[in-house]
């Protein structure tokens, strides 16, 4: 199914209808998690890729099988996705799956059975940069026009997804209720292998010291881009426009310096105050 040029619309927000109908988006709002399940919970462009990757290598004990033989989006399918109900009877338990969808879409679900919850949230500066040019390459995204444009979307919230500030303020506020791992993409920046020991630990499978090294190898960014199961290359390119942009593009802290303007960052600091400035959550970024 293309559907490139179709928006779905769910609990108020727009969604790619290549990825997504109605039926599926339904589907996962009433999902019947398992207490055994493992959700990763993203906002686009936080890290949510290498997070797969690392889940996969911590449940095959570093194996490097799966992460070289199967697409991660089969090892941890998308919950709101077409294709997700043919899959999910593919998955064995601990089922790992993933998704885009904001709190209140799956706030019922969740408490009835209580998975493990893990949330990766980026520094929105550097989502903002990503998620512009993820846009310009995947043809299932209406067109951002400039930079500037995009990021006056992404403020009002009205990008595809959803606003990033809603998105993490919902899940942040369950955190308790919910017992949710939440976790910084630049906090698996500066120390992947403390991040490891504390996944691991939160998910009751203990990792040892030579599985940890095995995943920080093959979680950095150099190998992920060169492995075809996760950098995008298997997706065709009628699909996402690889001239334009790579899947895997940088994967760094700070890149947002190299695309704003003063005075973008002046207006995007304001709108982040006024937003965030009540949460407590101690974030681990520079927005200066």
């Amino acid at each position: 199914m293309a559907r490139l040029d179709v928006t779905e619309v769910f609990a108020n927000i727009r969604l790619p209808g290549h990825l997504h109908t109605q039926d599926s988006l339904r589907f996962a709002s009433n999902f019947q998690f398992h207490s055994s399940d493992v959700l990763l919970v993203t906002y686009p462009k936080s890290g949510t890729t290498w997070m797969q990757e690392i889940l996969t290598l911590i449940y095959s004990n570093g194996n490097l099988k799966p992460v070289k033989t199967v697409p991660n989006w089969a090892r941890a399918p998308w919950l709101e996705h077409i294709f997700f109900q043919e899959r999910l009877q593919y998955i064995g338990s601990p089922r790992l799956l993933t998704t885009h969808l904001p709190q209140p879409v799956l706030a019922t679900a969740l408490k009835k059975a209580k998975p493990k919850v893990i949330y990766v949230i980026r520094n929105p500066k550097d989502v903002a940069v990503s998620y512009y040019h993820f846009q310009r390459m995947a043809n299932f995204f209406p067109d951002p026009n400039s930079f500037e444009d995009f990021i006056c979307e992404f403020l009002a919230g009205t990008v595809h997804y959803g606003s990033w500030f809603e998105h993490v303020k919902g899940w942040l506020s369950c955190r308790e209720e919910l017992g949710i791992f939440c976790i910084t993409y630049e906090e698996l920046h500066q120390d992947l292998k403390c991040c490891v020991e504390q996944l691991s630990a939160f998910l009751d499978h203990p990792v040892h010291p030579d599985q940890i090294d095995c995943i920080q190898e093959h979680c950095s960014f150099a190998v992920m881009k060169e492995n075809v199961m996760v950098n995008g290359s298997l997706v065709p390119p009628g699909i996402m426009d690889f001239q334009k942009s790579q899947f895997m593009r940088k994967g760094t802290v700070g890149d947002w310096r190299n695309h704003f303007s003063p005075k973008q960052s002046t207006l995007f600091n304001e709108r982040y105050q006024q937003e965030m400035g009540d949460c407590h959550w101690p974030f681990q970024w520079d927005m200066a």
